[in-house]
């Protein structure tokens, strides 16, 4: 098996159709199968994908998990269990992921990125741009990395996360387990990535394949910034011990501008100048 696609699912039956027949688009001269986790959600989603499971059984493997057995994040069960178990089970030699109210834009998404890890051994994942839409599908922005270099470090990467997940495909086998504080961390995505680029550069392919999807239900657009500011500082202490404190300038002064930006961004948020707080955010990150 070449690629496996790891998708979960929660309470997106409004969406998932989508994501998984921009899955079934993908045009490819390899094997890829599916593996959708699926954490027994209270609308019509588990239902859906078991009909899909039904009319694609050789291409789909479906997970159905119990909503009760659940770590949680701040008081409210979190899917982390679910797509750790995704990973766990998966059999390709890349791993590619989707949410279930995201999805892909182009048929050879996939194929570009086997053929550039295939080309390029040293590498431990890539991505590519991608285009923010509305809950309805519109057209908000293209999100590209700052500087549209070919290839990332570590180093890029620990200085705050420029990839989004319905871009990201890496090279399974880099690690051989999950950390203990991966299960607890607010944020997947960015510590999954490092815990990847650890073991080799990270690859750009200029091209929009994705789309990520901006809605009120979404589990990390819905937050505001200041607690995305705050998830962001939970995790640098626990990466920067899993690196045996080799970046711990760089980490120490990365959690140092959080810190300030969490408290400024409270008092600016306090006094009704969220204005002055992007503005902040632009003289510093961008």
């Amino acid at each position: 098996m070449k690629v496996s696609v790891s998708l979960v699912t929660y309470n997106q039956e409004k969406y998932i159709v989508q994501a998984i027949e921009s899955i079934l688009m993908q045009k490819t001269d390899f094997n890829f199968e599916i593996i959708i986790g699926e954490d027994e959600s209270q609308d019509n989603t588990r239902s859906i994908v078991m009909e899909y499971r039904r009319r694609y059984p050789d291409k789909i493997r479906l997970f159905l998990n119990a909503r009760n057995d659940k770590n949680f994040s701040d008081g409210m069960p979190a899917g982390r269990q679910n797509l750790i178990n995704n990973l766990n089970n998966a059999n390709g030699e890349y791993i590619a992921f989707l949410d279930g109210d995201d999805y892909w834009t182009s048929p050879d998404k996939l194929q570009r990125q086997v053929n550039f890890l295939d080309t390029h051994p040293n590498y431990s994942m890539c991505f590519h741009s991608i285009q923010m839409v509305s809950e309805e599908g519109q057209l908000m922005s293209i999100k590209s990395p700052k500087g549209k270099k070919q290839i990332y470090t570590l180093r890029d990467l620990l200085k705050g996360n420029f990839i989004f997940k319905c871009s990201a495909m890496y090279r399974r086998g880099l690690f051989k387990e999950f950390p203990e504080w991966f299960y607890k961390t607010p944020l997947a995505d960015w510590p999954l990535y490092i815990l990847n680029a650890k073991h080799g550069d990270i690859g750009y392919i200029d091209k929009v394949m994705g789309a990520y999807r901006v809605h009120s239900e979404g589990i990390y657009s819905s937050k505001g910034e200041i607690e995305q500011v705050k998830g962001t500082i939970e995790i640098y202490p626990h990466i920067n011990n899993y690196l045996d404190y080799r970046y711990n300038f760089l980490i120490k002064s990365r959690m140092y501008f959080k810190l300030i930006e969490k408290k400024m961004g409270i008092a600016l948020e306090s006094l009704k100048l969220g204005r002055i707080v992007s503005i902040y955010r632009k003289l510093f990150y961008e």
